[in-house]
């Protein structure tokens, strides 16, 4: 089941042609994901009982299909495509109603301090996390 968060587009979301400038898709990718770990304490609390920095992003994308514009009430859908030790893989999907706006994914690593360094670590730690309340 996806995870859905709403948002209102508002003037400053939008570009001089009055439509929404690209890099806010971006932004609202991210708020869905951590509104999605906010239902199991949140990024913050989740870093703490796994030991880690935070779940990184490692790469994004994202494709539009319609223009947004101001007052559109959005809703970002975050759904998994994948989670294995090495990455959770995420699809977005951006609606007006029934009009799909733009379509997304990106890709997040669990990261932790190894001394001075900072590694990449098993993302099911996060899942278990999740599955087990």
């Amino acid at each position: 089941m996806p995870h859905r968060y709403a948002y209102r587009v508002l003037f400053g979301d939008c570009d001089p042609a009055g439509i929404v400038y690209y890099p806010r898709f971006f932004a609202w990718f991210d708020k869905a994901f951590h509104d999605w770990l906010l239902a199991h304490g949140g990024h913050r609390a989740l870093c703490v009982r796994l030991n880690a920095v935070g779940f990184g992003l490692t790469a994004a994308d994202a494709r539009f299909h319609s223009p947004a514009r101001e007052g559109d009430l959005l809703t970002i859908s975050l759904a998994i495509a994948e989670w294995n030790a090495r990455q959770l893989s995420l699809d977005y999907q951006v609606h007006c109603g029934d009009r799909l706006i733009a379509s997304g994914n990106e890709q997040r690593r669990l990261f932790l301090h190894n001394g001075e360094r900072i590694i990449a670590g098993d993302m099911l730690r996060l899942k278990e996390l999740m599955d087990a309340g």
